[in-house]
């Protein structure tokens, strides 16, 4: 009866393969070799199924705050995992082959007697998938990694916004969900354009299920977070299995997978008060009687107004996936994807002359009539991977993109005035395409060595893009008002490209990393890479070509985790990470790559079902340009970023959900002929983000989930010529309540800004780039799962 309960109950059966036998070692048959320490009871059970393949189910509820007395030694898995959850007041069913439940003895009992048994929500081990588990934390990650593990085991400071934050929210695109993300910065632009921050550098890559994939907010290449199960985000740099880059650190969308067997999904709709609607359909199940071919397909559509003027942004996003499992021990997934944005473009607000801001209505606008901005991305990823009995696994994965862009809009081309009027606006033209191609392959052996238990990855990969870029800028005179914007009359200029160039890049590496854990508490982890970088940009209308080349650049990295109790986890590393530079030297030589390395020192910890994050970093970036004279550098600059970063994320008392951080960071020029002064001068020193949401189980209210964001950060600056323009800094507020209708529909009324604070949220030059901060916007929106 059990067995056959688990079975209609639990979607995906099989447990995710980077979490399944990695590191398992095979002493004799029906023994393994397990070294699990003290530590809370789930993440046993995580270790457990990581250690054994086996797959475990189980309420979430049962194990929240109970510690398990950890196991080590040569054991059958079935007395491993009886000894993981002794005195914790847990039983195990076993039920079929390498399967078991985890079960309240007193409810399964009473259940035994009514020939019946009712678990609440089940989790098949801990599912790398953040769907349906109704949680503000993750347990397993993979970001800056290649294979899934707890947070605690990496050694760098980590953040996940999983599914449950993504619906309670309404995220729509990843720059409003990283808004509410500690640690990270988005420097505002049009919705899905928007750059992001972390650290005082700008990131660069995102990474599709670990597959590494340029980020230009300028052609809008973020995803559609209909097709995004959770987003991973990993501070500091991430060299190791990343040929080249910015030192910011490393972003994985866990693309959402074809888990279920049963048929079902969701379908969803909101609007908001500027006149904006969306619309969600989400459905997927199992495509043979065996369960083994599963598919799902996601489609969502948004369109309508902004708060600024003549501001509009339209996404259509078509996604599908299938995932196969050849065998109980191979697993082959394929998803595609397409993504339509059409969007009438808004380039921010000037300032005036001296650099003081602008407090006209948050609404003013500089965009003309004809503003347009359309794209178009079509991704195809592909993996297969296989698991041996001995604990060790392989992994192919291979995506491919294509990009497109056309867009033409303009904006304020000078300061205003002190009446409010612009005499100049600046527009820019560009068609740009792209194509890239990403392969990775890499496996993971685990291996004893003189009683230590260890785990070795090797693999290597390869990046190919090429794109063509057609670009056309001018001006256009006139005097046009901030406070009664009216730009009619003015016709949209004829485009005569002025830059037309085509550009390839192609970087492979080979990398390897080595965990060995002298003892249950100790882990010392090492790694390194190889890459060669290889560059070539050419200009179509005059023939000249432009080349950076890296052969063989080493990329190391080193880290030690240390379980100080059972919950609680000391670290420290040191990474890497290199980036090619275009300059050149009074001789005509490229300057060297940018290198930068961070050290970081932190702890973290399990408490009651959340995860806390307390880290020191030390970023230096060395080999920074400076200017020597028109056309010349050198590089005699060097950058140091540094600071703490406090974090919090999970469940308190089971029903309240909680997303916290606060980040301080300061960042200066150390070298060279700006040593003292700011760097990065639009990071503010200090940003905290809380999000909490209270479900109302009692009383009257119950049904009721209520709660709230707040994000506030300390002022900021940019550098205009010789003009500084300053923002204040400020904090908002959101609310949020859901009434959950049943089981199954939830209904969603958000505010945002619900104190209507007046605020800037970028700043950048005194003709463009200052960007207004929303007003206060109600929000509805419905979910219904089937």
């Amino acid at each position: 009866m059990l067995a056959l309960l688990l079975a209609s109950t639990v979607l995906g059966g099989v447990p995710p393969l980077g979490v399944a036998r990695a590191q398992a070692q095979q002493v004799a048959p029906g023994t393994m070799a397990f070294q699990i320490p003290a530590q809370p009871l789930s993440s046993a059970i995580d270790a457990f199924i990581r250690q054994s393949g086996w797959q475990i189910s189980y309420s979430s509820d049962l194990l929240r705050g109970k510690t398990s007395p950890g196991v080590s030694g040569t054991l059958a898995p079935e007395a491993a995992l009886q000894g993981l959850v002794a005195g914790t007041g847990v039983a195990v069913r076993l039920g079929a082959p390498e399967s078991a439940a985890l079960v309240d003895p007193a409810v399964a009992d009473a259940a035994a007697e009514e020939s019946a048994l009712t678990l609440d929500t089940i989790v098949v081990g801990s599912s790398y998938e953040t769907e349906g588990t109704n949680s503000y934390s993750s347990d397993l990650i993979s970001v800056g990694e290649k294979s899934v593990m707890s947070q605690r085991e990496v050694p760098q400071s980590t953040s996940v916004v999983t599914n449950t934050q993504i619906r309670n929210n309404s995220y729509t695109s990843l720059d409003s969900a990283l808004n509410d993300v500690p640690g990270v910065l988005v420097w505002a632009n049009d919705e899905g354009r928007s750059s992001i921050y972390l650290r005082g550098f700008e990131l660069d890559r995102l990474y599709y299920d670990g597959l590494p994939m340029e980020e230009t907010s300028i052609n809008a290449t973020q995803p559609d977070l209909s097709t995004i199960d959770h987003i991973e985000v990993l501070k500091g740099p991430a060299g190791l299995f990343n040929t080249a880059g910015s030192p910011a650190g490393a972003m994985n969308m866990r693309l959402k997978q074809a888990t279920r067997t049963d048929p079902g999904g969701y379908v969803s709709a909101q609007v908001d008060g500027n006149g904006r609607y969306r619309g969600e359909l989400d459905y997927g199940g199992a495509l043979n009687r065996e369960g083994t071919v599963r598919g799902r397909a996601v489609l969502a559509y948004t369109h309508g107004d902004g708060f600024v003027d003549k501001v509009e942004n339209g996404v259509t996003s078509a996604y599908g996936t299938i995932a196969w499992d050849i065998t109980p021990d191979t697993l082959a997934t394929f998803s595609l994807s397409h993504m339509e944005k059409d969007i009438k473009p808004f380039n921010g607000l000037p300032t005036y002359a001296d650099g003081s801001l602008i407090w006209t209505d948050a609404g003013a606008t500089t965009a003309a009539d004809w503003n347009h901005f359309d794209n178009s991305i079509t991704n195809a990823v592909a993996a297969l991977e296989h698991r041996f009995g001995n604990g060790a696994r392989v992994k192919f994965a291979l995506r491919q993109s294509h990009h497109t862009a056309d867009y033409h809009y303009a904006w304020a081309g000078a300061a205003a005035n002190a009446d409010n009027t612009v005499n100049r606006l600046s527009w820019l033209a560009r068609d740009w395409k792209h194509d890239s191609t990403a392969l990775d392959a890499h496996a993971e052996i685990p291996f004893m060595l003189g009683g230590w238990d260890g785990s070795a990855i090797v693999g290597a990969d390869y990046e190919r893009s090429k794109s063509t870029t057609k670009s056309a800028t001018g001006a256009i005179t006139g005097s046009w008002d901030l406070d009664d914007w009216d730009v009619s009359g003015v016709a949209k200029p004829t485009v005569n490209w002025t830059s037309i160039t085509r550009s390839q890049t192609t970087t492979k590496g080979i990398y390897g990393q080595v965990r060995i854990k002298p003892t249950a508490e100790l882990a010392l982890i090492g790694g390194a890479r190889a890459s060669w970088y290889d560059d070539t940009t050419t200009n179509l209308l005059n023939g000249s070509a432009s080349r950076l080349k890296e052969s063989g650049k080493l990329t190391p990295f080193a880290g030690v985790t240390y379980d100080l109790t059972a919950s609680t986890t000391l670290y420290a590393s040191y990474s890497e990470i290199f980036q090619p530079q275009s300059y050149q030297d009074a001789d005509g030589n490229t300057l060297k790559p940018m290198t930068s390395g961070q050290y970081e020192v932190g702890v973290k910890s399990e408490y009651d079902g959340v995860n806390l994050t307390a880290a020191i970093f030390d970023l230096r970036q060395r080999n920074v340009a400076q200017l020597v004279t028109t056309g010349v550098y050198e590089t005699a600059a060097e950058v140091r970023s540094r600071g703490i970063e406090l974090t919090a994320a999970g469940e308190l008392y089971d029903n309240l959900h909680l997303s916290a951080g606060y980040t301080y960071n300061e960042t200066e020029y150390t070298k060279g002929a700006d040593a003292g002064e700011a760097y990065s001068t639009y990071t503010p020193r200090n940003m905290l983000k809380v999000g909490l949401l209270y479900d109302v189980t009692e009383g009257p209210a119950a049904g009721w989930s209520f709660g709230g964001q707040m994000r506030a950060m300390t002022n900021f600056s940019s550098v205009s010529g010789a003009t500084t323009i300053k923002a204040p800094g400020y904090a908002v507020f959101d609310l949020t309540a859901i009434r959950h209708l049943d089981e199954d529909t939830d209904l969603r009324i958000g505010v945002a800004n619900v104190l209507d604070k007046d605020y800037y949220t970028r700043v950048g030059s005194t003709a463009v780039f200052n960007f207004r901060g929303e007003p206060r916007t109600l929000m509805l929106a419905m979910t219904h799962r089937f």
